[in-house]
């Protein structure tokens, strides 16, 4: 322990009750007109000092500094939640200002996780409100054809099929937003394991192209690959999982893009990755909620959305994929002018 600063008001202490010793002893001499017998004087003001010295530097460091390193040792233990060392070093001559700095901080930190929590919140209720409405509207829907025809509906030959198939269909989308969500929890989660190996990604991109071509047909819209790309790219990735970033991109430009309009995947090489761009000539996404575009459920136009179908999910699993695989997606876009969203792949051969 550094006794510095529990000496310094020991001693000054100490010096001043010994001059006020010295003058008391001279004062009472004068005052009695007797003679000042200079070696009781010494004596007296020695032991006047070193008595006075220990009894204040006990009091000091036992009791005041004592008592002060508690608290900081108490305020470092709450901020680190009990892994500080008991031995954890204090220098008594700052020992002010290191409380004082340690409360300002920690005041600091409280409120930032004050914050963070208050939007922690905000999102698990929204969460929660998206999460249930999406489940009860398929849900609703199948249990309302199925009661018609358990009342009846099933003898009626006109519906009977019909319904069963729209309760089938209902609950096609609550299988798939089920398994959505836990796709999504097991990337969070990290409990999801890629399967990394070398794959033509020209090749995926015309896999998936050529399985939603009889969708983009139904609204004339075009779906191409850009022609003076490579022959061949080779990509190091989860090929599965790259199929479904694909998949859910390629089927959002044709969901919002124009009747008889265009989507082209383009590449580009940067610094050993294969970048791809996904570009539509669609309605274009304001800017303001491009910053949204990724969350669960988040919809920029809720009621065209759901009529159109999907689970609200799709961008969330596809920038969690990309995620996983240590890069980034990001998207741009022009109202009237159209979409392009973008990551990269790590490049193989």
């Amino acid at each position: 322990m550094n006794p510095v600063r529990t000496k310094s008001p020991a001693i000054a202490t100490a010096i001043t009750l010994t001059l006020l010793n010295i003058i008391l002893g001279a004062t009472i001499a004068l005052i009695t007109k007797g003679e000042v017998n200079f070696l009781i004087l010494s004596v007296s003001a020695i032991a006047t000092f070193v008595v006075s010295f220990l009894v204040v530097y006990y009091f000091i460091d036992h009791t005041f500094y004592g008592k002060l390193k508690v608290i900081y040792k108490n305020i470092l233990r709450l901020k680190t939640k009990g892994s500080v060392s008991t031995r954890t070093n204090i220098h008594d001559e700052n020992i002010f200002n290191e409380i004082n700095n340690q409360l300002n901080n920690w005041e600091t930190e409280q409120q930032i996780e004050i914050e963070e929590l208050k939007k922690a919140e905000i999102y698990r209720r929204e969460f929660l409100g998206n999460v249930s409405h999406e489940l009860k509207t398929p849900i609703f829907s199948a249990q309302g054809y199925l009661h018609t025809l358990i009342d009846g509906g099933i003898e009626d030959d006109d519906i009977n099929m019909l319904y069963l198939q729209k309760s089938s269909l209902s609950l096609d989308r609550l299988i798939a937003i089920v398994e959505d969500l836990e796709s999504i929890s097991k990337l969070e989660a990290g409990e999801m394991h890629l399967e990394m190996r070398t794959f033509d990604l020209r090749d995926l991109v015309k896999e998936v192209i050529e399985s939603l071509e009889f969708k983009a047909k139904e609204r004339r819209i075009v779906l191409t690959q850009k022609e003076n790309s490579p022959s061949q790219i080779y990509v190091l990735a989860d090929k599965e999982r790259i199929r479904q970033v694909l998949v859910n991109l390629i089927d959002n430009s044709i969901k919002y893009g124009k009747n008889e309009g265009e989507t082209t995947v383009s590449y580009f090489l940067h610094n050993g990755h294969v970048g791809v761009s996904l570009s539509d000539n669609g309605m274009g996404i304001e800017q303001q909620y491009l910053p949204r575009l990724f969350e669960r459920f988040f919809r920029v136009d809720k009621s065209r959305s759901r009529d159109i179908g999907g689970t609200g999910l799709g961008l969330a699993i596809v920038k969690h994929i990309i995620e996983a695989h240590g890069q980034t997606i990001t998207v741009d876009s022009t109202i009237g002018k159209g979409t392009t969203f973008s990551f990269e792949l790590k490049k193989s051969k």
